[in-house]
C-alpha cells in the first residue's frame, strides 16, 4: 500500500512539473523507484522539501559547488528523496563530473541510500559522458550493495528502462554492467545478464564475452560454459577464433575430445581459420588420452595449413609420448624443435626430466638437470618435485634430502606433492618419526596436507607395527576436515586385521557406510580372511551374505580366501561347493584356489579328489606353485605312497622348484613311519645343502622314532646338533612335531 502510494505521489508531482527533454515513461520509472526503492514507508512532503520549481535550481547549485545551500540540504528532507536524486542527475547529463560529484555527496549524505534507478541514471550519464571509469565504479557499487537487492536480470531491466531517457540504447553500458559483474567473478549472474540483454538486443561486445567464457571455463563449470557458448551463437553474434579456442580447450581438458572436434569442424565451416593455439590443444588433448596417432595427424595438418609449431606444440607432443613410455619418440620431436629452431624451455626439460625419473632412470635425468641449468634454466618446483620424488622411489634419500635444500637456497617453495614425496620416501626408508617432522615443516609452511600425505605415513606407521599411532592419524586427518577414502580405510582396516583387531575393523567398515563410502569386495575380503583365521568361520560367511545382498559380486581373491578358510576350518565339503560356485559365476579360478583347495583334500584325507584337481591344474595352463606340489606330497606320504611323492619331487625339479622345509619335513616323516632311517638322515642331509635348516619340528620327528627304535646313540647326536645349531625345543614344539612323528 505505501509503495502504491508513493506511485501516486510521484505521479502527481510529474504531472506539475514543466515538460522536460526526453523525459521517459514516468509510470515505469516509478514503477521501477518502488520496486527497488530501499524504504518502505513514504511519509507525506516535508513542508522545506524543494518543489517542482526549486528543483530546476538544483543543478545550478551543484555545478556552482555550492554543497552547503539550504536548498540542497531539503532535497533530503523528503521521502521521496532518491527520484529527485535521479531527476537531479539527468538534468545534469551535459555536466558528466558534477554529475558524479553529486551521486557521491548525495550517498554520503545521512539517512539516504540510493536506488537501483539512480544508481543506473548515473551510470548512464557518465558513459554518455565518456567517463567509463566512473561508470563502471558506480556499476560495481551497485552489485556489491550490501543491503538484498533484485537480481542482475532486473538491474538490466532497469538498466534498460532508465536509458530511454538519453536518446540512444546505451550499448555501452550495458557492456560495462556485463564486464562488471564478470570481473568481480558473478559469473553465473554474468551469464543471466547476457540471456536477459537478448531480450532487449543490447548485447555485450564479443570482446566481453570471450572474457566471461574464458573465466566460464577456467572455474571448471562446464555446463554453465557450454550453455553460454550455445547462447552467444544463438545470438547470431560471430565468435571470434579466440571465442572456439576457448572451448575447444575446455572440452580436450574434460576429455571430451569427440566435442572437441565437432566445435573444430564447425570453426572452419563458419570460415574461422584455427591458429597455433587451436592446434595445441587439440594435440595435448588428443595425447593425454593415448590418442598418439591422431595427435600425430593434427601437427601434420597444422603445418599444411601453414601454423608453425611452436614450443608449446612440441611440449605437449614430447609429453604425452613420455607419458606412453616412448622416450625415443619424444626425442625425436626434441630434434625436430632443434632442426625447425624452436629452443626448448624449462618445461621442455621438465617433462623430460620427470619422465626420466619416474622409469627409474636417475642418472639421465641428472644429465638433464644440469643441461638445464648450463642453458640458464632455473628449476621449478615440478622439476625438483619429479627429482625429489624419483630419488625417494629409488630409495636415494640421501640425494632427495640435498635437493630438497636446494629448492629452499633457490628460493623455490615446496608444494603438496614435494612434501609428500618427501613423507613417502622417509617412511619407505623406515624413518617415520623423521618423516613425522617433515609434516610439521609443512604445516609451519602453511601448505595443508592431504589425503597422500597421510596415507604414507599410515603405511609406515603399519610397517613399523605401530598400529595406535596410524589409527590416531585416521583421527587426526578426518578433524582437519580431510576425508579419507576407500582406498585409504581399506589400509588401516588390512592393517587391523592383520593384528587380529577385527570389531575395530568392522566399526571401519560401519563408518564408512556413514560416510557415504562402499566398502569394495577387497575390504569384505581382508574382513572374511581375518575372521577364518581367528576361527570365527561363521562371522565370515555372514560378510559373504552381506556382500551378495549389496549386489556385490566376489571376486577370485574372495573366494580364495574363502575355499582356504574353510579348507583350514575343516569344511572341506563346503570349501568344493564355493570353488565350483566361483567357475559357475564364471570366474577362472587361480592357482592360489587350486593350491588351497588341493592342501584342504590332502590334510583330509580326499587324495584322489586332489590328484584330479592337480591335473586339472595343468590342464589349464596353470603351472602349480611349491604349496601345490608339497600338499600333493605330503598326502601321498600320509599314505604311503613313497613312490609318487618321489616323482613329484623330480616333478617339482624339471620345472625349476625346489623343497621347502615343510616338503622335506612330511619325506623324513614319510620314511620315519615306514622304519626307513637312512633315508630319513640322507634326506635331512639334502636339506641342509640346499640352505633349509631343519627346525625343531624335524629333529622331534627324528628323535621321536630314534628313540622307539632304542637307538639312543643317535637320539644324542641329534640333541648335539640342535644344540650346535642353536634350535632350542619350546613347549609346543612336541605338539608340532607330534602332527608328522
Amino acid at each position: 500500500m505505501a509503495n502504491l502510494t508513493g506511485c501516486l505521489r510521484t505521479l502527481s508531482l510529474a504531472a506539475l512539473r514543466r515538460p522536460r527533454r526526453n523525459p521517459g515513461n514516468p509510470l515505469l520509472l516509478c514503477l521501477a523507484t518502488a520496486l527497488f526503492s530501499t524504504r518502505l514507508h513514504l511519509p507525506p512532503e516535508h513542508p522545506n522539501s524543494p518543489g517542482d520549481t526549486e528543483l530546476d535550481l538544483i543543478p545550478a547549485l551543484v555545478a556552482q559547488g555550492r554543497w552547503g545551500d539550504p536548498l540542497l540540504a531539503a532535497l533530503f528532507s523528503s521521502a521521496l528523496a532518491p527520484i529527485k536524486v535521479s531527476i537531479v542527475l539527468r538534468e545534469l547529463r551535459e555536466d558528466p563530473r558534477s554529475a558524479f560529484r553529486f551521486f557521491v555527496w548525495a550517498g554520503n549524505q545521512t539517512g539516504f541510500h540510493h536506488t537501483v534507478e539512480t544508481y543506473c541514471v548515473a551510470a548512464h550519464v557518465l558513459f554518455n559522458g565518456r567517463m567509463y571509469s566512473q561508470a563502471q565504479q558506480v556499476l560495481k557499487e551497485l552489485v556489491l550493495l550490501p543491503q538484498a537487492l533484485p537480481d542482475a536480470v532486473s538491474v538490466v531491466d532497469v538498466l534498460h528502462a532508465t536509458a530511454r531517457d538519453f536518446g540512444n540504447p546505451g550499448y555501452g553500458v550495458f557492456d560495462a554492467l556485463f564486464g562488471v559483474l564478470t570481473d568481480l567473478g558473478l559469473l553465473e549472474k554474468a551469464s543471466d545478464c547476457f540471456y536477459r540483454m537478448r531480450t532487449f538486443r543490447v548485447l555485450p561486445k564479443m570482446r566481453s564475452c570471450n572474457n566471461l567464457l574464458q573465466r566460464l571455463a577456467k572455474s571448471g563449470n562446464g555446463d554453465l560454459s557450454k550453455r553460454f557458448f550455445d547462447d552467444i551463437l544463438r545470438s547470431n553474434m560471430a565468435p571470434t577464433v579466440f571465442t572456439f579456442n576457448i572451448m575447444i580447450d575446455f572440452f580436450c581438458k574434460e576429455g571430451d575430445l569427440k566435442a572437441a572436434k565437432g566445435l573444430f569442424l564447425r570453426m572452419k565451416e563458419t570460415g574461422c581459420l584455427p591458429d597455433v593455439v587451436t592446434y595445441n590443444s587439440l594435440i595435448d588433448g588428443h595425447g593425454k588420452h593415448g590418442e598418439l596417432e591422431e595427435a600425430e595427424r593434427l601437427l601434420g595438418e597444422m603445418k599444411v595449413a601453414g601454423c608453425k609449431p611452436d614450443v608449446i606444440t612440441y611440449n605437449a607432443l614430447i609429453n604425452c609420448f613420455c607419458k606412453f613410455g616412448n622416450l625415443p619418440k619424444a626425442f625425436g620431436y626434441l630434434s625436430e624443435m632443434k632442426r625447425n629452431d624452436v629452443k626448448p624451455n624449462v618445461v621442455t626439460f621438465s617433462i623430460f626430466i620427470d619422465a626420466f625419473c619416474k622409469e627409474g632412470m636417475m642418472q639421465e635425468a641428472v644429465k638433464f638437470l644440469v643441461d638445464m641449468k648450463v642453458r640458464g634454466f632455473t628449476p621449478n618446483e615440478f622439476t625438483y618435485t619429479s627429482l625429489i620424488d624419483g630419488n625417494c622411489k629409488a630409495g636415494n634419500l640421501k640425494e632427495a634430502l640435498v635437493l630438497v635444500d636446494e629448492m629452499v637456497q633457490e628460493g623455490v617453495e615446496l608444494n603438496v606433492v614435494t612434501y609428500t614425496a618427501l613423507v613417502d620416501g622417509l617412511c619407505k626408508a623406515e624413518k617415520v618419526v623423521e618423516a613425522e617432522e617433515v609434516l610439521q615443516d609443512m604445516e609451519r609452511a602453511g601448505v595443508a596436507a592431504n589425503q597422500l600425505v597421510y596415507t604414507a605415513l599410515i603405511h609406515g606407521h603399519f610397517a613399523s607395527k605401530n598400529m595406535e599411532k596410524a589409527v590416531s592419524l585416521l583421527t587426526e586427518m578426518k578433524g582437519k576436515g580431510i576425508k579419507p577414502d576407500t582406498s585409504l580405510y581399506g589400509t588401516i582396516i588390512w592393517g587391523l586385521c592383520k593384528d587380529g583387531r577385527i570389531d575395530e575393523a568392522k566399526h571401519l567398515v560401519s563408518e564408512m557406510d556413514e560416510c557415504g563410502l562402499k566398502p569394495n569386495h577387497v575390504i569384505y575380503t581382508t574382513i572374511m580372511d581375518a575372521c577364518f583365521k581367528a576361527g570365527k568361520s561363521s562371522e565370515a560367511l555372514g560378510l559373504l551374505h552381506k556382500m551378495l545382498d549389496r549386489g556385490m559380486l566376489p571376486s577370485i581373491v574372495t573366494y580364495c580366501a574363502l575355499v582356504d578358510g574353510l579348507c583350514k576350518q575343516g569344511s572341506i565339503r563346503e570349501a568344493t561347493y564355493h570353488f565350483d560356485k566361483m567357475r559357475d559365476l564364471g570366474l577362472q579360478p587361480n592357482v592360489l584356489a587350486y593350491t588351497a583347495l588341493i592342501d584342504g583334500l590332502c590334510k583330509n584325507g580326499c587324495l584322489g579328489e586332489a590328484k584330479k584337481l592337480f591335473k586339472e591344474m595343468a590342464g589349464n595352463g596353470m603351472a602349480p606353485d611349491k604349496v601345490a606340489y608339497t600338499s600333493l606330497i605330503d598326502g601321498h606320504l600320509k599314505q604311503g605312497n613313497l613312490q609318487e611323492a618321489f616323482a613329484l619331487k623330480d616333478k617339482m625339479t624339471e620345472n625349476g622348484l625346489r623343497l621347502d622345509l615343510h616338503g622335506y619335513t612330511s619325506f623324513i616323516w614319510g620314511f620315519c613311519n615306514h622304519d626307513q632311517m637312512q633315508e630319513a638322515r640322507s634326506m635331512m642331509a639334502e636339506m641342509i645343502s640346499n640352505g633349509v635348516h631343519p627346525d625343531i619340528a624335524v629333529y622331534n620327528c627324528l628323535i621321536s622314532k630314534y628313540q622307539k627304535l632304542g637307538n639312543m646313540d643317535e637320539v644324542l647326536n641329534l640333541q648335539n646338533d640342535m644344540s650346535r645349531r642353536g634350535v632350542i625345543p619350546r613347549p609346543k614344539d612336541d605338539a608340532v612335531a607330534s602332527d608328522h612323528c
